[in-house]
């Protein structure tokens, strides 16, 4: 069992520019934010209204980024993404991540990972909502890629 979920930007700014940041309240046993995946989402601020909010809402979840590992740093991700893996290594914990590289990463390192999708399909499977589907939907138009054939087959997979 996790001990807490340690969220990247993308999936943190996709749940607050649905309105969904409770996902993740309501899911995770504790939501770690890395301090470099709350610099990455301050540098939306002019430009993404819900930047100040995401940051509001993550402040007190925020954790100080941490040496990376030689392992991690070879990868050549972004911060946010690396702090994601380097504060899952070792630990009883869940990297959020929707970047692939990121994910690979995770993989290779064999850090257990849940993307924006996942949490939503979680949500669903925890009674948060009764459909999965229009909360893709506004994932998508909030930013979120994923495949058409994605989509289908996970929604054909829950029967929606």
């Amino acid at each position: 069992m996790p001990d807490a979920w340690v969220v990247n930007a993308s999936p943190l700014i996709i749940l607050s520019r649905i309105n969904r940041l409770d996902f993740l309240e309501n899911l995770a046993p504790a939501a770690l934010i890395p301090a470099a995946v709350i610099a990455e989402v301050g540098a939306g601020l002019h430009r993404d209204p819900s930047a100040a909010t995401t940051q509001q809402w993550a402040k007190g979840r925020t954790v100080p980024n941490l040496p990376l590992p030689t392992t991690v740093a070879a990868w050549g991700l972004g911060a946010g993404e690396s702090q994601v893996i380097a504060h899952c290594l070792g630990n009883s914990r869940i990297a959020i991540l929707d970047d692939q590289a990121g994910r690979a990463c995770a993989h290779a390192h064999h850090v257990p990972l849940v993307g924006t999708l996942g949490v939503i399909l979680l949500a669903r499977q925890q009674g948060l909502i009764k459909q999965a589907h229009p909360w893709i939907m506004q994932a998508q138009a909030a930013g979120l890629f994923l495949s058409p054939g994605l989509v289908a087959k996970v929604l054909a997979s829950i029967g929606e």
